[in-house]
Formats: C-alpha cells, sequence, structure tokens
C-alpha cells in the first residue's frame, strides 16, 4: 500500500474516532435528572426511557406512593435529592407547596391545558400543575362475586352489607394518597360525621389496607380479593387485557383526583428537571400513559386521547374542595382520626 493510502486511512480512522468521541461528550454534557414518579409503574418507567430516548438526559428515578414521598421530601428539606416528582393525587403536592418544598413554575403553555389543570397552578401558587385527572369506584372480580353468589356493588352503601365481610381491599391514607382522596371525598359527599361512620362500618368488612392505591387492580384481577376502592383507571386495564374486571362509579356520588406534577425547590438539576416537566405535559409525554396502560384522562387538550381511557359523561362527581383538603394540617387531622377511630377498631 501507497504511503498516501496509508496516511488516508489514519485521517480516516482519526476522523472517526474525533466524531465518536464528541458524540460520547455530547451524551454525557446532557446530563441527568432525579425524579419521583407515584402514577403506574408502567408509566413512569416508559416516560423516563422515552425521555432519554429523545433528549440523551438520563433519568434517575424512583416509584413512590405520594405519601412516602411527601414525607421523604420533608426529610430531605435541608439537602433536596430530588428534582422532580411526578404523577398521584394533587393533594399531597398542594400539602408540599403549602410546606415550602416545591418551586414555582409557570408554562408558556397553560393555554395547551384543561381547565382543571390550570386551576392547580392557581391554587398553589404555581407550585403544582395538574397533570391528569380520575374518579374514584369500586373494581369487582364478576367471577369471584358469581363464586360467591355475591351482587355487583353500585353503591357506598352496598359496600357496609354483611355479606362482603373480608371481600373488599382498600389503601391505607398514611401512606397512599389514593386513600386519602376516597375518605376526604366521603367527608364532602356525607358530612363529617356521618362519613366517619360509615368508614367504621366499612372497615369490618375490609379484608386489608395496602401500601399503595395502585395494588387494588392487579388483586382484584387476579381473583385475590372481590372488590377494591381506588380510582377507576387503574381497574380498566385489567378489563382491557381480558381479566373478569367490572368498574362501577358509586350511585350516591364519587370523589376524583388532579394528579400532580412539580418541581422541588432546591433542585441540583433544575434545567433538567425543566426540561422533563415540559416534556410530561407535551402530548408526546402525555400520551405515554394510555400506551403503558395507564388511563386517566390527561391535561393537554391539543392531542386525540386514547379511546379507551374512561369517560366521565353520567358519573355523578361531588365537588371536590382541593383548596381544603389540599391543606397538610387537614389532611392530618382526617388521617389522625381515622387512624383513631376506624383503623383502631375489630375487624
Amino acid at each position: 500500500m501507497s504511503p498516501i493510502a496509508i496516511r488516508a486511512i489514519a485521517i480516516r480512522s482519526a476522523v472517526t474516532v474525533g466524531v465518536a468521541v464528541l458524540c460520547m461528550n455530547s451524551w454525557a454534557q446532557q446530563g441527568s435528572v432525579n425524579a419521583l414518579c407515584s402514577t403506574d409503574a408502567g408509566w413512569c418507567e416508559a416516560a423516563a426511557t422515552e425521555f432519554t430516548r429523545a433528549t440523551g438526559i438520563k433519568v434517575n428515578q424512583a416509584h413512590k406512593g405520594t405519601g412516602e414521598i411527601g414525607a421523604q421530601l420533608r426529610a430531605e428539606a435541608a439537602n433536596p435529592k430530588t428534582d422532580i416528582w411526578w404523577g398521584g393525587t394533587g393533594d399531597p403536592f398542594l400539602q408540599a407547596a403549602e410546606q415550602g418544598l416545591l418551586d414555582a413554575y409557570r408554562p408558556a403553555y397553560l393555554n395547551d391545558l384543561f381547565d382543571w389543570s390550570v386551576r392547580q397552578y392557581a391554587m398553589s401558587g404555581n407550585q403544582v400543575g395538574g397533570f391528569y385527572t380520575s374518579t374514584i369506584g369500586f373494581g369487582f372480580n364478576t367471577d369471584v362475586l358469581k363464586k360467591k353468589k355475591l351482587p355487583e356493588p353500585k353503591c357506598w352503601a352496598d359496600l357496609i352489607k354483611p355479606e362482603y365481610k373480608g371481600e373488599i381491599e382498600i389503601s391505607h391514607p398514611a401512606t397512599s394518597g389514593t386513600a386519602y382522596t376516597i375518605i376526604a371525598g366521603l367527608v364532602q359527599l356525607m358530612g363529617e360525621d356521618a362519613a366517619f361512620d360509615y368508614m367504621k362500618k366499612l372497615h369490618k368488612n375490609v379484608t386489608s389496607y395496602t401500601r399503595s392505591g395502585q395494588a387494588q387492580a392487579p388483586n382484584v384481577a387476579k381473583g385475590e380479593v372481590a372488590i377494591g376502592v381506588s380510582f377507576l383507571f387503574g381497574f380498566e386495564r385489567w378489563r382491557y387485557d381480558k381479566f373478569p374486571v367490572k368498574t362501577a362509579s358509586p350511585c350516591e356520588g364519587a370523589g376524583y383526583e388532579i394528579g400532580g406534577i412539580a418541581l422541588v425547590k432546591g433542585a441540583r438539576n433544575k434545567a433538567n428537571a425543566v426540561k422533563y416537566y415540559d416534556w410530561l405535559m407535551s402530548p408526546a409525554g402525555q400520551s405515554i400513559g394510555a400506551k403503558a396502560g395507564s388511563f386517566q384522562t390527561p391535561a393537554n387538550k391539543t392531542f386525540k386521547p386514547d379511546p379507551r381511557i374512561p369517560s366521565s359523561d353520567g358519573v355523578k362527581l361531588i365537588k371536590y374542595d382541593f383548596e381544603k383538603y389540599g391543606k397538610a394540617a387537614e389532611r392530618k387531622r382526617l388521617i389522625d382520626k381515622w387512624t383513631t377511630e376506624v383503623e383502631s377498631q375489630p375487624r
């Protein structure tokens, strides 16, 4: 081979290596973001993967219940290790905002969001955005009910009937935002005294209180429990996967959630946290939910949502007071009262 040819090969090799190094450096310079996610684990994982693929930013993300995350952020307040928190019931987000744990952020694309999402920004001084919405209801395994000759529940009043003893599963309000939404919803629907009398009766029929409000759907679908009380979207995935699952919205009225999204005060990777936030609120990020089998109604109204997302048409929704029941003191008061007056009762 001639000296000229050898030199040309050497130059091409050097250029190739140089380009590779530049690409690697470019990727490394994108950095990372530390996130906590409280919605369905499948959505959390898929979103992190797709965001990294689109931006090159590495997502270090853990999946926990909103109650657990609220406690974690309070414990880490002096030295925050989290940049962004997203998904899960909005009340704990509002409480974290009240406690000074979150940073204000008002996106430029508010006109792309539904009014119920925008109201969360106004209510929290722009510290919490509305990420999605879903209603509370019942999911039940039709095979289990048929085998035990039990009717399908349609109302809150049905769940306290003696025949359902040991057949109902719900989450624990100390760790689950879902459970707190249920308690706060019942208080608003029935009045506090009547709601706590009701929950004492319901307690006798509950087989277990799970750490997360996401446990009810798979447990019902697999026949491990007959009836679960949680957000309806969780049960829909199993119904579409041909499990013997049906849902019902309580005839008296249902509470609902507006899932949250927020930047953590003192974030170490704030620029990347903002990029993740904006991507999660975009059509690309919002559509990941249904693709991952999580059927909440997305906040972004600029794209056509998945037709499998359950409609709230015909659902009797209560007038949920997010401002009052999003206060940390009110949450603590109701949970303490539930622990003292309900959980302590024999089953």
